[in-house]
């Protein structure tokens, strides 16, 4: 059964190395999902010509839609930016590596029936770094206690959404912290979430900024500030 239309968000830092063959792969996905997809790529101010790359991509292909941010807001800004952008039914949100199999990600569009947001998770270590895997088992216990979201794994980096979930949001956060407060927002709406289990692809190219210090400070400050403001 095809979606009737479907906008595919990609995030953007400093993935140049990445970003073609990500917008390749789906776009040969997209027209097995449905006849009418938008891709658009927020470009969080990278470095590396990743922009310049998608400008020429969209250049040939009416569908791509490039974002360029001109201050570098450590994920959420260019998050936020991605989702205020897509235009379709279903928002599909995933990293720019491209880490969730194609054969996952369409399933999991198809699977939406009795829910309004997909949220994946990792049904293996998917990281051997174990300072990575400390940080992810406190920061999702901490949005347990806070904020009483019953998620495996808030960050994971596939996310699908009907239309609705994230109209009307006014999002603050400018770190991965948005992951958190959108979903916060969408389950004082009465929205369903589901979840749903998948084998995450490991990175082979680029870096992830991730688990950065200034990355993981920003994300705490502005969960502090959620949590006592909002």
């Amino acid at each position: 059964m095809k979606r009737d239309s479907v906008s595919f968000v990609f995030p953007m830092f400093n993935e140049a190395e990445n970003i073609p063959e990500t917008v390749r792969r789906i776009t040969a996905l997209a027209g097995t999902i449905c006849d009418d997809y938008e891709i658009v790529i927020a470009d969080d101010a990278s470095t590396d010509g990743s922009a310049d790359v998608v400008a020429g991509l969209a250049a040939k292909d009416s569908r791509i839609k490039l974002i360029r941010l001109k201050i570098n807001t450590k994920f959420g800004g260019a998050l936020k930016a991605g989702l205020g952008a897509a235009s379709k039914d279903i928002v599909v949100y995933t990293d720019s590596d491209l880490p969730a199999k194609e054969e996952d990600i369409k399933n999991a569009i198809l699977s939406m029936d009795g829910a309004d947001i997909i949220t994946a998770y990792s049904l293996v270590l998917k990281d051997a770094s174990l300072k990575r895997i400390i940080m992810s088992k406190v920061y999702n216990f901490l949005v347990r206690l806070f904020f009483g979201l019953k998620i495996r794994d808030i960050n994971s980096g596939l996310k699908i959404y009907k239309k609705e979930v994230l109209q009307g949001l006014d999002l603050k956060s400018r770190s991965p912290f948005i992951d958190v407060e959108i979903f916060a927002e969408a389950s004082r709406r009465g929205f369903r979430i589901k979840q749903y289990g998948l084998i995450f692809d490991l990175r082979t190219r680029g870096e992830s900024t991730i688990s950065r210090m200034s990355v993981v400070l920003r994300t705490f400050w502005d969960m502090l500030k959620y949590r006592l403001f909002r």
